[in-house]
This record gives structure tokens, sequence and C-alpha cells, in this order.
């Protein structure tokens, strides 16, 4: 999954970067409110970690104009010094995931994070259990019985997010912009997408069918249960 840290303190923001990446997302940073705002226009991200106070505005600005673009599911959770009641109650109303007081526990911050993904997905826990493939989302592993998959990094990113997609038809674009980041950074013309996914559906049909990998012409994938 993809993460923009909108964060202007910078020894912080690497911190997180550092720890996020480690645990398997994909990390991008804006230092002010306008770098934010440019990169939420033209990417979508699956978790937007938002500081309140920035050099060039208020993050509650930023808040309120991704509420306002139809269809953006960003998951925001705002990490703010701000210790006011208020502060986390408009954060709240206006919109915000969940609120979290600087100092934080960084695993904390990945707690939070994964029961947000359980919440939005409608999980009771962190495993998905797709046609007897399990997905375990923290660990990020897929087995079958007990068979563990050798799944690379980016082969278990496109299953994730298909299968937490399932019945839903994702675009090549939706998957490179939440697999690969950015995707002013993408070459658009390559076939690295499909090529993964290839790949993907050859190891797990080297263990059961899997006629439940649909590829719908000229738009993308989906997942069927």
């Amino acid at each position: 999954m993809n993460v923009l840290i909108v964060e202007d303190e910078k020894s912080l923001a690497l911190e997180m970067d550092e720890f996020l990446s480690k645990e398997g997302f994909i990390v991008e940073h804006a230092w002010k409110k306008s770098s934010a705002e440019e990169k939420i226009f033209v990417n979508n991200y699956d978790f937007i970690l938002l500081d309140l106070g920035l050099p060039d505005g208020d993050g509650f600005d930023i808040l309120k104009q991704l509420k306002a673009i139809k269809d953006r599911d960003d998951a925001v959770i705002i990490l703010t010094a701000r210790s006011a009641v208020d502060d986390r109650i408009r954060g709240l109303d206006e919109g915000a995931d969940d609120y979290l007081p600087k100092p934080f526990s960084l695993n904390e911050l990945l707690a939070r994070m994964h029961a947000i993904t359980r919440r939005k997905h409608k999980l009771d826990k962190n495993e998905v259990n797709i046609h007897n493939f399990l997905l375990n989302i923290q660990n990020r592993t897929v087995s079958f019985g007990d068979e563990r998959l050798n799944l690379t990094k980016k082969e278990f990113e496109i299953f994730n997010y298909l299968v937490l997609n399932k019945n839903r038809v994702v675009s090549r674009m939706s998957l490179t912009e939440h697999v690969w980041g950015d995707i002013l950074e993408v070459n658009s013309d390559s076939n690295f997408v499909d090529v993964h996914v290839k790949n993907l559906r050859k190891k797990l049909a080297g263990i059961s069918p899997i006629d439940w990998f649909e590829t719908v012409r000229s738009i993308g994938y989906r997942i069927n249960c």
C-alpha cells in the first residue's frame, strides 16, 4: 500500500519512512501544504499521515479538500502536537479516520493502520481466506494449507490489493498507483504490471486452480469470491 507523509519535521518524517518501508509500504513525502495538495491532485493513497501545523498552511485545509473530492477513499490519520480536544473532534468530524498525538510509537501507528484496513474492508482480523489461500496482511504472507507461497514483494502487494478489492474490477492504472507509487514516475506504456500479474497467477495456479482470478480485457483484473 502507498502512504503520503505530510510532515514538516523532517527527522520524524524520515523515521516514519524508514519504519513503514521496512513494513512493505510505498512512502512519499510532502514537507508543505502546497506540495501535499499537488501530490493528492495527481495520486490516490491508501494512507495519508497528516500533520496539522505546516509552514505554509493548516492541515485541516488539506483534509477538507481531500474529503470534497468524489470517490476518494484515502484513509487519513492526523499526527499532531496539538493536544486540544476540540482539534481532535474537529479532525474526526471533518473526515479523518484516526488521530494520533505526538510523540507516538511507530508500532502504535502501524497497529492503527492495520485496524483502519480491517474496518475499511470489513475484516475481523489481519487474515483473508480466498478460495483456501490464506493472505496475512500484517505478516505479508500467502499460504495454501501448510505450504507458503514464495512471492516477491510486488507479487504480494498485487495479490493483497486485488484481494482487498475482491469482486471489483481493478484497473492497471490503479494497481500501478497503489503498488508502485507516484504514477508520474512510471512508464504507462510498459507492460510490467501484466508481467508481474502473469508470474503471480502462475505461482497460484501451480498449487490450486484459479478460475476466480479474472483478466478483464483492456481494463485490468478482478478476483471473484
